[in-house]
């Protein structure tokens, strides 16, 4: 059984330097938030063993040309469950959520090429049995999400703080496009898992030198494929009601409405997306009440949103890598 946490002011820090700096050692976190190394060594265990805060390593898919999807499924009464854990188990995706009463499935892919992509929509997903509609909408511009941290789990540190563990500016990248090699993939996996793996270790998994290891991987920092962030279930922050929105937004207002959202606090994804619904929103809020509010004090006040679709996450099968624990 997973241990059931609550996370104190030391603990809120933590988590917020580690959305600063993902690999930041843990000494140069101590000193920031005024304790030893071995008490933030101690929280990080603890949060990390109770699957409460996971940093992960991520590639930014637009950069690389990968596609990204957002894919709804309407199941038969008892099977979304099976099927969400199915989804779940497929390296390709990420966000599988149970969603309103419990015959919706939300989950995000990316395809590395047209054939990952059709494989999955095309033929896996529509033979699914039980599997009453699909529909994918392909991802067109983030605003919150990827390489832009959600703002509700930063509010523990001062500026100047923030300021002190922020890393070093990454070399400057020489243009050339990145291309991945299996030894780039391997270490992109290890680090999907835990973005805070050793070098020692990663060499291991790629068959590289230490040395080789830490240069590759300030090259992918460098060039923006690879990026730190960190994992953490909402309601340890506070947030314990999620939903997903879907928005149909005029396109002369989709940008505006975009950036607006990336302001919400309640925001932990955003994106531009095709189809119908042409904006896609995860929201964290404290309850319902809280949900309700947000919904028409802050979207309600957005000039261009002619339509709000809202599905409240009932669970969540699937964070950002690993499989969660029923």
């Amino acid at each position: 059984m997973v241990e059931t946490v609550t996370l104190d002011e030391l603990d809120r820090g933590l988590v917020h330097a580690l959305q600063v700096d993902g690999r930041a050692p843990f000494g140069k976190i101590a000193a920031v938030l005024g304790v030893s190394d071995q008490t933030i060594a101690r929280r990080y265990r603890r949060l990390r063993s109770a699957e409460a805060l996971r940093v992960v390593g991520s590639v930014d898919a637009m950069l690389l040309g990968y596609a990204s999807w957002a894919i709804r499924l309407q199941c038969a009464p008892d099977a979304a469950g099976p099927i969400a854990a199915a989804l779940a188990r497929r390296q390709d995706t990420f966000w599988v959520h149970l969603l309103s009463g419990g015959t919706e499935v939300a989950c995000g892919t990316t395809a590395r090429t047209p054939e990952e992509r059709d494989t999955l929509l095309l033929q896996r997903l529509p033979r699914t049995g039980r599997v009453v509609s699909v529909s994918a909408h392909s991802l067109l511009h983030l605003y919150v999400g990827g390489p832009v941290s959600w703002p509700g789990a930063a509010s523990a540190l001062t500026d100047d703080q923030v300021g002190r563990l922020r890393p070093d500016p990454p070399a400057v990248h020489d243009g050339e496009p990145v291309v991945l090699d299996d030894g780039d993939h391997a270490l992109l996996a290890a680090l999907s898992l835990d973005g805070r793996t050793g070098h020692a270790e990663l060499a291991g998994i790629t068959g590289w030198s230490e040395s080789t290891v830490r240069r590759r991987m300030d090259r992918l920092v460098g060039s923006g494929v690879l990026f730190y962030d960190i994992d953490i279930p909402p309601e340890y922050l506070g947030y314990r009601y999620e939903a997903r929105l879907w928005m149909s937004v005029r396109p002369a207002d989709l940008a505006s409405v975009g950036a607006a959202l990336a302001r919400h606090p309640e925001v932990s994804f955003a994106a531009a997306m095709t189809g119908p619904a042409n904006l896609m929103a995860a929201v964290a809020c404290r309850d319902e009440q809280a949900l309700y509010r947000y919904l028409t004090e802050r979207i309600g006040a957005l000039d261009g949103v002619a339509h709000l679709e809202t599905a409240p996450v009932i669970r969540t099968v699937k964070r950002a890598g690993t499989v969660l624990k029923p």
